[in-house]
């Protein structure tokens, strides 16, 4: 239903650029997928997500599925007519909120049970109704049900949500012919190198058509972080996608792309531009400090998005002071913008041999830290 092709190779690290074919389209990948979780990127119109050159979105197979239900969304004719987006969608299938909602959710071998914020009912979750969801949304990446765990976590614990999602896996890859595009396994294994390497061995034995590495950035360390990534990485297969779920910041990204990640997605940029943190090419700046009550300048002289072609950082301030929704808006066009043309660049340093020193860039720009 996908397909996947490497197309330049990094010379010096295990980058790597590709396009991969999708009933809705194709991604050039390294790519980044803005989120809309209930079907929307908050604030955004999809046209909007276009111009910013968006290829891909990520939605939340659980939460379309409690709202508005996926009636709703089979008579409108899929989550693509639902959205009014014609590109690639990827879905989450539930797995990390099986971590995130655990007050309201119980757990067994069979699945998972939330109780319902909404209306108090009961919605069950199964590795098999996970992908009966996903293929009445129409998606064209769907995602295996599986037990995402935060960290610190003991290994015992760890090693119990890899049995429990591998098992979830092989109940789930009989199912991907049902689904419109493709279906990725999902690597767990927190921050125990020895337990990635060897879950995703397991899964690629299931010969899935990508492979996500999930239960990142959820509490440790960079350096556990790399080691998990390159464990799993080395053991999956050079002609599949490559995804790590969740992640992060700009230097992230390069710094996944060089050990041959392809694809990510995360709600930083759209989360922190509500917030008031804009990203730019030099490194970052909270809009509500004072220092830029009369500053005429855009967010970033080198951006191209539309708030930095015609918006001041005094009136952003103006609007973010004021709670104006405007204010928002444009700082999620803004901080979209510097991600995905972030990839734009990632992909041309690749392909041009130039990855060492845009790499060297990004870490210097690198998380919020309030600069002007």
């Amino acid at each position: 239903m996908i397909d996947f092709v490497v197309q330049k190779r990094c010379g010096s690290t295990a980058a790597r650029t590709g396009r991969l074919q999708t009933p809705h389209g194709v991604i050039d990948t390294p790519a980044f997928m803005p989120v809309g979780t209930y079907g929307s990127v908050k604030g955004l119109r999809a046209e909007d997500l276009e111009t910013l050159g968006a290829q891909v979105i990520l939605s939340n197979a659980y939460h379309l599925w409690e709202r508005p239900g996926l009636e709703v969304i089979r008579e409108v004719g899929g989550l693509h007519a639902f959205m009014g987006w014609r590109r690639p969608i990827l879905t989450d299938s539930g797995g990390y909120q099986v971590m995130s909602l655990a007050e309201r959710r119980k757990i067994d071998d069979d699945g998972v049970t939330f109780r319902s914020p909404l209306d108090g009912q009961h919605r069950r979750l199964t590795p098999e109704t996970v992908i009966e969801v996903q293929a009445t949304l129409g998606v064209d990446l769907a995602m295996v049900l599986d037990e995402c765990v935060a960290s610190p976590a003991e290994r015992a614990v760890a090693a119990q949500a890899v049995e429990r999602s591998q098992r979830w896996a092989e109940r789930s890859r009989p199912l991907a012919e049902t689904l419109a595009g493709g279906l990725l396994g999902i690597v767990q294994g927190s921050v125990y190198p020895d337990l990635r390497g060897e879950h995703a061995r397991r899964l690629v034995d299931l010969d899935f058509d990508g492979y996500a590495i999930g239960g990142l950035a959820v509490g440790e360390s960079k350096e556990q972080t790399w080691s998990a990534v390159e464990a799993a990485v080395v053991e999956l297969p050079e002609d599949r996608l490559r995804y790590v779920m969740g992640m992060g910041y700009p230097s992230d990204l390069v710094e996944a792309v060089a050990r041959g990640v392809d694809l990510f997605d995360c709600v930083i940029p759209t989360r922190h531009a509500r917030n008031g943190v804009a990203f730019t090419s030099s490194g970052s700046l909270i809009i509500r400090h004072a220092r830029f009550e009369t500053d005429s300048r855009p967010l970033d002289p080198d951006c191209g998005c539309p708030a930095c072609a015609r918006y001041s950082r005094a009136y952003l301030r103006h609007l973010k002071l004021r709670g104006e929704m405007l204010g928002g808006v444009l700082m999620t066009l803004h901080n979209l913008w510097q991600y995905l043309d972030t990839m734009r660049r990632i992909r041309h340093a690749i392909a041009s041999g130039a990855l060492a020193e845009l790499r060297a860039e990004l870490a210097r720009a690198g998380a919020p830290n309030g600069r002007d």
